[in-house]
């Protein structure tokens, strides 16, 4: 009889992780591995990353001894050489880029590195499997506390170390088929099973990414203990108790409110605390909404969405606005030179938004995406892909004979994160083109590439795209059938095509300009309906059918919402899906002084000259001229040149600037 019991329970049990498995996005995005990527812009970005950006993050890591780490951690010996006790993660996110550029680009040498590396890593994993090399060194930094986990609802970092573990080491799975990290992987996860859940030990990770690790260690293995651990942390979020409340103090710190731990997760409804911690935890929400049907979740994580796009973003997709906490400010408090705006904070954004969309199948969060990938995001990396910044602010300006802020790309910094962080993005961009609904295929991106879905057992679609995007709006796409077959083709019409820069009210376009989208089939117009943000082609398709978008590349003048102080009185330029700027290198030395009248006549003109081929804005402005006693102010018209957000500081230290008067009445009257 009780064998009888433990076979059912086990029959029930496997049935269970079956129906799990079966649980996740409506809409499921196009692996990027099954993506030839064609196009200009972005081949040479992952071509950059695979030679000059992963080699550069493993030669630092040497360097600054964060291998040196796991070395001494194996033997037990030696002092923590690094500054922070997440250092470990360098060496993960590393390793999750350099897998994900094996997927795409076979390297002997490289796989050889990654398996030098990754026996470095298990040896210095505990028996029980605890992976942390600062404790295992019997460091004394002072985010550890004195036992294990001690201080994790903070800064000890501890559980967002296992989350890049994991997901270093399902990367590295899928790309070779080797489990020697997946190994490592699992019993740390293990582990972690064996201490948090209901009656053990209960913790809001400080540092929120184990949810999204765990998930995907979950897809990978089958095991719905680790999917039910990632709901565990989340659900842990708003039971601790603080020295204040919310209602008591407005300091983040006090009210737990810094790593959204001030409430349980489905009362929260705006975005808070520190940046990439939030989209972090957004994004690991989201994901296990996915997998379990947790409406709340989803309930919660729309409204901190509406809530971050509409009254805490910066037109560059940036998010994060003051630099104590690397945090979301106050509603519509977005300065600009003082903007944070955190590079690892628009990649956590990216991952957010590919996330709602999964769930909803809206081009909305596709056009947030398509709008910090482009500007807030690779404005992180230099083009050389070797220098990098950790801050992008949208003004930089002269004072007292020094730019303000973060004013110039560095190779490397003492916290690290951002530079591994974006070796780990870029070469995963080819899995944001294209996505599938049942026999519904979704085009997000405008890349040049090609890609595969099947509409059934007999029946597969070739689909490719032709374009000089971001530069030019023609796009040609390829439908090709394996037999003719009827199903429908979602084309995304950007909102800055729609004259909606914006999916909220935060940015409108100023200029009153009506662009025309044009569509056609085989060369005739098509009349279409928008659903969700989307071109829906619902026909009978064919061999060689072709698709032509032509989206209006027109430039564009774009204001604030009056309740963002900082941009009263200015407007932004804006051309396709790119945000501009005003660098000192075109405009005589200077942009703090420069005004840009509301009817300023600008032309675009691509230069392959400059910054590797741009498409610049060119025109006249008016420069604000200060007497040298101080008693008057003239202006004179000069020449002006804007140059894409992305690609500024590539040129040496300077002035630029984002949001320009119209008027001298806003100019900021200061001596240079």
């Amino acid at each position: 009889m009780m064998k009888k019991i433990l076979i059912l329970l086990t029959l029930l049990s496997f049935i269970a992780e079956t129906n799990a498995q079966n649980k996740d996005y409506p809409y499921k995005p196009i692996p990027f591995t099954e993506v030839k990527l064609t196009d200009e812009f972005w081949s040479h970005r992952l071509e950059v990353n695979r030679t000059a950006t992963i080699p550069l993050a493993f030669k630092k890591s040497e360097e600054t001894g964060r291998v040196k780490n796991f070395i001494q951690a194996a033997n037990h010996e030696g002092k923590f050489c690094t500054q922070y006790p997440f250092d470990d993660t360098d060496i993960y996110k590393t390793i999750e880029g350099a897998s994900y550029s094996l997927s795409l680009h076979p390297d002997k040498k490289l796989e050889m590195y990654l398996d030098s590396m990754i026996t470095i890593v298990g040896n210095a994993q505990e028996p029980d499997g605890y992976l942390y090399t600062a404790r295992t060194m019997n460091s004394t930094h002072a985010w550890m506390g004195k036992a294990r986990w001690e201080k994790e609802h903070e800064l000890s970092h501890e559980l967002y170390n296992s989350g890049h573990l994991f997901e270093a080491a399902v990367a590295h799975f899928q790309a070779t088929r080797k489990r020697s990290l997946l190994n490592i992987a699992i019993r740390n996860a293990d582990l972690l099973d064996q201490v948090f859940g209901e009656g053990k030990l209960s913790v809001a990770p400080g540092h929120e990414i184990v949810e999204m690790g765990l998930a995907k260690l979950y897809r990978a293995t089958g095991n719905v203990k680790y999917l039910n651990l990632a709901r565990f942390f989340i659900d842990a979020r708003g039971k601790r108790k603080y020295a204040k409340t919310s209602k008591e103090s407005d300091n983040v710190w006090e009210t737990g409110e810094y790593w959204q731990d001030h409430k349980p997760v489905i009362e929260q409804t705006e975005a808070t605390g520190h940046a990439v911690r939030a989209v972090y935890l957004y994004s690991g929400m989201a994901d296990v909404a996915a997998l379990t049907d947790n409406q709340a979740y989803v309930n919660a994580i729309n409204k901190i969405w509406e809530n971050a796009v509409g009254k805490k973003t910066y037109l560059t997709g940036g998010i994060g606005t003051a630099g104590d906490g690397e945090r979301f400010g106050k509603n519509y408090d977005l300065p600009n030179e003082s903007a944070y705006c955190e590079t690892c904070a628009a990649i956590g954004s990216v991952y957010w938004n590919l996330r709602m969309f999964s769930f909803h199948g809206d081009a909305k969060y596709f056009d947030v995406l398509e709008r910090t990938l482009y500007n807030g995001l690779i404005a992180g990396i230099g083009l050389d892909g070797l220098s990098f910044y950790y801050t992008n602010p949208l003004e930089m300006n002269m004072r007292d004979g020094t730019i303000s802020g973060e004013n110039k790309r560095s190779p490397w910094f003492g916290c690290s994160c951002c530079p591994t962080n974006i070796s780990r993005l870029i070469p995963s961009v080819p899995g944001y083109i294209y996505a599938q609904k049942g026999n519904s295929l979704y085009l997000n991106l405008f890349i040049s590439s090609s890609t595969q879905f099947q509409l059934d057992a007999k029946n597969s679609v070739s689909i490719s795209q032709q374009s000089n995007y971001p530069w030019d709006g023609n796009i040609k796409i390829n439908v090709e059938p394996l037999k003719n077959a009827s199903f429908k083709v979602y084309v995304r019409i950007p909102g800055w095509a729609k004259n909606e820069p914006f999916p909220s009210d935060l940015y409108t376009y100023s200029d009153g300009k009506k662009p025309e989208i044009s569509l056609k089939i085989n060369g005739q117009k098509v009349d279409y309906q928008l659903e969700n943000g989307y071109a829906v082609l619902n026909r009978e398709w064919k061999k060689k059918d072709l698709i032509e978008l032509n989206l209006p590349m027109e430039i564009r003048k774009v204001k604030a919402n009056e309740n963002v102080k900082d941009d009263i009185g200015k407007i932004a330029l804006e051309r396709g899906p790119l945000v501009y700027c005003a660098e000192f290198s075109d405009n005589s030395g200077l942009t703090g002084n420069l005004l840009l009248p509301e009817n300023v006549n600008l032309n675009a003109e691509f230069r392959p000259d400059l910054l590797n081929g741009v498409m610049t804005l060119k025109g006249s402005a008016k420069a604000v001229i200060i007497s040298e006693d101080k008693q008057s102010v003239s202006t004179r018209t000069q020449d002006f040149l804007a140059i894409p957000y992305f690609a500024r500081s590539n040129r040496g230290v300077g002035e630029m600037k984002v949001w320009f008067p119209t008027k001298i009445i806003n100019i900021d009257l200061r001596s240079e």
